[in-house]
């Protein structure tokens, strides 16, 4: 259902809410993204947060949730968005993206990843180390923060490298660079030294910081582009096999027994990767993981000889896809995060060998999961909150939640009008996605920052 703007004696759709505001004395003026209506109330949505849903009204207030109740009456001097039919949602935060700035900013920017982030509902975001220069030292993730400053419009919270130059060898400074950063990464690579990679755990937990591990064996790759299975070996491509994933996995679990580091796995994609992660939570050790809705809603069957089903890890069988739904559903796989990882046109247009690993999913990927997961009953729209909001914010001490008193970030997504994916439509300057002309529903309709609304549907 379309949201709408009540100005007292009509109703308009919401995307005059966009231009007009209510003003005292029923006096309009024009609104621009990015300012604030100083009394905001958002009625009749089906609010989730903290495992429980409910119809009820949203009141906020200088930027603040100020009443969440079951009928708030509008006053003369507020703004009223009418989200009957919509779910309203703390904002989205998505705890592994890759915006390119510094470096790369022909692939994307912040101000465009940010832009299509809050266009998916997303109020958070933290962007991974794949850049130029690395962050590796207070000098470099300055640059970056500067950027984040200047042209972020939701909050953008930088990983900082494990090593320098995410080569691998020396460690970075963890204790300066601490404070800075939402944790520690080499994203893109993984850290194939043991003794490297303990070296760096110690030095995190001592600082009571989090390491998100890219997990790959290189040793194990052999060249190798897709998943290792059916459609790799019926079209003769390369395959990765789903080792070079679970390996490491089992390695670092004896390296958090031995540091107490709190340890996030990335983009998982392997059953085993799953019951590694499964022993690990079973043994109490500080370990947690992530997965992606391509990874949950696809299998290597599903892929064409497009570079916009080439990602890494890649899409692997329908027994993997099974137990990572298992793992998400158990509690085991605590995150879903999109991997958004735009580039060129040019560099995803060579096809399925050889163009760049990575595609985009930030603008779609709340409506690839409520319409694969939530609307096909495999799991409740509470979970699917508490996978895609509360828990990558509890996990990396992001903060906010859908509760009076704190920041007004806030999601409404429209459940009950299908649309099909378009990629002109896109914000992110990358348009490979394999959900190219799928149907979905859960557009998302509006996304607040801080009060401000930074997205709304035109």
């Amino acid at each position: 259902m379309r949201l709408s703007l009540s100005l007292g004696v009509a109703t308009l759709p919401f995307r005059i809410y966009c231009l007009l505001i209510k003003r005292p004395y029923g006096s309009l003026v024009f609104y621009r993204k990015g300012m604030m209506e100083s009394r905001l109330l958002i009625k009749g949505g089906l609010t989730v947060g903290a495992g429980a849903s409910a119809v009820a009204d949203i009141l906020v207030e200088n930027g603040t949730i100020s009443r969440i109740e079951p009928a708030i009456e509008a006053e003369e001097n507020m703004g009223v968005i009418d989200a009957t039919g919509c779910v309203v949602c703390y904002g989205l935060a998505d705890v592994h993206v890759h915006l390119r700035e510094p470096g790369f900013s022909e692939k994307e920017t912040i101000a465009t990843g940010s832009a299509a982030a809050a266009r998916g509902g997303f109020t958070t975001v933290c962007t991974m180390p794949n850049l130029m220069p690395a962050p590796d030292s207070l000098e470099n993730l300055k640059l970056q923060q500067d950027i984040i400053d200047r042209d972020a419009v939701i909050e953008v919270r930088p990983f900082a490298c494990i090593t320098k130059g995410r080569s691998g060898g020396e460690v970075v400074d963890v204790a300066a660079l601490k404070g800075h950063c939402v944790g520690f990464s080499d994203d893109g690579s993984g850290v194939q030294s043991q003794e490297r990679m303990l070296e760096a755990m110690q030095a995190i937990a001592a600082e009571g910081s989090i390491l998100a591990a890219h997990c790959e064996d290189e040793s194990l790759l052999y060249g190798g582009y897709i998943h290792d299975g059916e459609y790799c070996k019926a079209h003769g491509h390369k395959g990765i096999c789903s080792e070079s994933e679970w390996g490491p996995i089992v390695r670092d679990t004896e390296l958090v027994a031995q540091s107490g580091c709190r340890y996030h796995i990335c983009h998982m994609s392997a059953a085993e990767s799953v019951a590694a992660l499964r022993r690990a939570k079973e043994r109490g050790l500080p370990m947690s993981g992530e997965t992606g809705p391509h990874y949950l809603t696809m299998t290597d069957m599903d892929i064409k000889e497009e570079g916009r089903f080439k990602m890494n890890p890649p899409i692997r069988s329908a027994a993997d896809r099974d137990a990572l739904i298992e793992g998400i559903k158990d509690g085991t796989i605590e995150v879903i995060a999109t991997d958004h990882a735009p580039h060129t046109a040019e560099q995803k247009g060579r096809g399925l060998k050889d163009s760049a690993m990575g595609v985009v999913g930030i603008e779609t990927s709340f409506a690839v999961i409520y319409t694969h997961l939530v609307r096909t009953g495999i799991i409740t729209i509470e979970k699917a909150i508490e996978l895609m909001s509360e828990n990558p914010r509890r996990i990396f001490n992001l903060g906010g939640a859908l509760r009076v008193g704190e920041r007004a970030d806030i999601a409404i997504f429209d459940i009950t009008t299908p649309y099909n994916v378009d990629t002109s439509e896109f914000l992110s300057k990358g348009k490979a996605t394999p959900f190219e002309g799928w149907e979905l529903y859960g557009r998302c309709l509006a996304t607040l920052y801080g009060g401000k609304v930074v997205w709304s549907e035109k």
